[in-house]
């Protein structure tokens, strides 16, 4: 009885040996294709700033040509842009509190300053009328709420991701692998600049 019961344990212990490891890999996996996941929603949120980006040079050139326009307010979009492009958004940067928080600030300075703009536009029957800025005040809208659609969802994956690490299992693989895995930084907006900006004609 006494041997029956040693081979039980042996047995189980053999199984328990050869399970941890396929059940770590699973875990390891599991935190890369969430860390993946992402990634590539980040990548997604870039994309919809780079419209951003494109759009205002053309916005810009468009207020110019229509309109005796306030210098400063066109100044203000042109230098906000530069600044918000010259932040780069590498994978440390995604898990930096610090560079986040810069990032999001460039982003929400562009965002006021291309709000102050529309507002100002409304000063200017003319500009208002023309079919270019129509257009591109249009394009600017459905850019806007492509890049809240991008950042709620980098966010949701993000929330997957930190829970998944911060697990248990996820904090014993990522130490157990020399801990590759760091938590991402949410893409927060303002309260001051959370609102899209406002399109009238």
């Amino acid at each position: 009885m006494i041997q029956r019961r040693s081979l039980i344990q042996v047995l189980f212990l053999a199984l328990l040996a050869f399970a941890l490891p396929l059940v770590g890999c699973a875990n390891y996996d599991e935190l890369v294709e969430k860390d993946q996941k992402a990634a590539q929603k980040w990548a997604d949120v870039e994309a919809t700033l780079q419209r951003r980006y494109d759009l205002i040079p053309n916005l810009v050139e468009t207020v110019k040509a229509s309109a005796k326009f306030e210098k400063e307010t066109l100044e203000a979009v042109t230098k906000a842009r530069a600044d918000a492009t010259a932040i780069k958004m590498d994978a440390a940067a995604l898990t930096d509190p610090d560079k986040m928080k810069q990032f999001v600030e460039a982003q929400s300075q562009l965002k006021g300053a291309l709000s102050r703009l529309l507002v100002a536009s409304e000063k200017y029957p003319d500009l208002k009328a023309s079919e270019g800025f129509k257009g591109l005040q249009v394009q600017l809208e459905g850019t806007e709420n492509r890049i809240l659609r991008a950042r709620e969802e980098y966010n949701k994956a993000v929330a997957e991701y930190n829970t998944a690490l911060g697990k248990v299992r996820g904090q014993a693989i990522n130490k157990a692998t020399g801990h590759p895995f760091k938590p991402r930084e949410y893409y927060k907006m303002e309260t001051a600049a959370a609102a899209t900006p406002k399109v009238s004609f």
